[in-house]
């Protein structure tokens, strides 16, 4: 508990008592918060860590059902934080106590992945942040050794990764292993380091290069060929464990499965209007948005990309602040930076440190290109950048002292999160900022691909029947095969993106649904507050009081945004 808390505490006391002793266990997660201490460690990903990890929930799940008893917890902010903290330490205990980190593998979200993006965040610009950089290098091996023996225990106990997902993690690793260049990423990135480390800091790399090449020689020679013919697919008792914890409730699967199919029909048909304007007689939208991959607006170059996405992304708060938000100048910073070589095809965003000296930023994987279409670019970045993911976290740090310490951070629930990117998507073509039919017809591609994510998702993990009206298969059973496929014929990305996706739904079960299911949350509260308001209803007002008010579960987020 918490030094501070002299008296027994409140739910957002032991909330955010909870992130400190989080935060010892897990230093991956304090450097995100901003920790400087933490940035000379690394997590014991080993099986005696991860029960460190839920040791430590059970004993705070303990102290909230004394905190809850207590005079002044039933209001509305303790009420809300007791509530959030009980959901998400109950789902991940709920996925600790199945094992289910014990066959950890995927090319997206792993300890691995983990260690390997932890160093992007590191402050690095003093000689002081070098040496931390230098003993965090240090740590590697160790960490990636505990993760291996998590994974040796899986094996063990006959609880298998898919193998697929296995075999795009060994091709990661081996990249991560050597660049291209000869050396290994960890060399790579040590080389930006002081010239009064530099021994030190290539020694370390050096290490850690050498800890990711036994890694995938291990996943290569052991793990890859005892896991041979295990499914990639887990089930509908994993897959519900797995959607709880990234949606935060119990989901009705065949009403969601339902849904994506609904949602599917609509945007299709929005989608052929946009594409008639780009060209008339086009076979389908994508033989329309393919059209523009050769002939349309393109931005040439990493570095000019890098350029025009932080224009987009600064043109965006300049045009919505003081009209459709109120932001503060430190919510106002965010930066553009191109991923490194290695990762999923998938942009991604990081929030920002707690004391904002580290800003939020988004990031573009370039998997090698050099030409980017702009219709496949700007509504990813309202989603990812603004107002999308960074309007909502930044705010959510902005004001984490008015809610809790883990409100605004570890207590994240994905659909939420997702849910208001995809919304914030909806919202700019909403206010007119999708000016042409390009951008258009790009944002509803965008939005059909978040709608074939619940399809495909659930259908192949769950290996149900696809509807009878489907212009795809009408009948069959979904496999990973004809999700790869369905998923290739209704979106413009490019056969490695498709491919990649796929991997990131068979190890990451659960979370993909929560983007279209978590929009459906928003726009539902959203409907039922104009209804509560009428006339009186503010828009900018309401956008404001839904980003400040932390984390939620979709059990609870409508709810609360009905009553704003």
């Amino acid at each position: 508990m918490s030094q501070t808390t002299s008296h027994s505490p409140l739910p957002r006391e032991v909330a955010d008592a909870y992130v400190d002793e989080l935060i010892a266990l897990d230093p991956v997660t304090g450097t995100y918060l901003g920790v400087k201490e933490s940035s000379s460690k690394l997590p014991d990903f080993s099986p005696a860590g991860q029960e460190a990890l839920a040791e430590l929930g059970r004993r705070t799940l303990a102290r909230l059902d004394e905190a809850e008893r207590r005079p002044g917890a039933d209001s509305g902010i303790e009420r809300r934080c007791g509530k959030l903290l009980r959901e998400r330490l109950t789902a991940e205990l709920a996925v600790h106590d199945a094992d289910e980190g014990l066959r950890a593998v995927s090319n997206l979200s792993s300890p691995a992945h983990s260690v390997r993006t932890v160093f992007t965040l590191t402050p690095a610009e003093t000689e002081e942040d070098w040496a931390a950089i230098a003993e965090r290098l240090r740590a590697v091996a160790a960490a990636l050794e505990g993760y291996r023996a998590s994974l040796t225990l899986g094996l063990e106990r006959k609880l298998y990764a898919g193998p697929r997902p296995t075999a795009t993690f060994i091709e990661q690793l081996s990249e991560w292993a050597d660049t291209g260049s000869g050396r290994g990423w960890f060399e790579d990135f040590a080389s930006a380091g002081p010239d009064a480390l530099r021994a030190e800091l290539d020694e370390a790399a050096g290490q850690a290069t050498a800890a990711v090449a036994a890694l995938r020689d291990w996943m290569r020679d052991v793990y890859a060929p005892t896991i041979e013919g295990a499914p990639n697919t887990v089930g509908r008792e994993r897959y519900a464990r797995w959607s709880r914890y990234y949606n935060g409730t119990d989901l009705d699967l065949d009403e969601a499965y339902a849904y994506g199919w609904s949602e599917y029909h609509r945007i299709l048909g929005e989608m052929k209007t946009e594409a008639e304007k780009i060209l008339p007689g086009a076979a389908t939208p994508w033989v329309a948005l393919a059209r523009l991959d050769e002939q349309g607006t393109h931005i040439e170059g990493v570095d000019e990309v890098q350029r025009w996405l932080q224009g987009l992304m600064d043109e965006a708060i300049e045009t919505l602040d003081g009209t459709h938000f109120d932001l503060a100048e430190r919510v106002r910073r965010v930066e553009s930076r191109i991923a490194p070589p290695g990762s999923a095809a998938a942009p991604y965003y990081t929030p920002p440190s707690e004391d904002f000296s580290r800003p939020g930023c988004t990031w573009l994987p370039t998997m090698g290109q050099t030409r980017f279409p702009v219709y496949d670019l700007v509504s990813t970045w309202y989603h990812e950048g603004v107002p999308g993911h960074h309007l909502q976290l930044a705010q959510w740090t902005h004001v984490r002292e008015d809610l809790s310490r883990y409100q605004a951070s570890v207590g994240m629930v994905s659909a939420n999160v997702e849910g208001w990117a995809l919304y914030a998507e909806r919202l700019m073509d909403e206010l007119g900022f999708l000016t042409d039919a390009e951008r258009r017809l790009g944002y509803l591609d965008a939005q059909m691909m978040r709608a074939a994510r619940v399809i495909v998702d659930i259908g192949m993990h769950l290996e149900l029947e696809i509807p009878a009206d489907s212009p795809f298969h009408p009948g069959e059973r979904w496999t990973p095969e004809l999700a790869q496929e369905f998923f290739a014929a209704h979106s413009s990305r490019p056969a490695d993106f498709v491919e990649s996706e796929l991997t990131r739904y068979l190890s990451i079960p659960g979370q993909a649904i929560g983007y279209k299911l978590g929009e459906r949350a928003w726009l539902l509260g959203r409907e039922n507050a104009k209804k509560r308001h009428g006339d009186a209803f503010d828009p900018k007002a309401w956008h404001m009081a839904a980003l400040s008010q932390g984390s939620l579960g979709l059990d609870d987020l409508v709810d609360e945004l009905s009553n704003l």
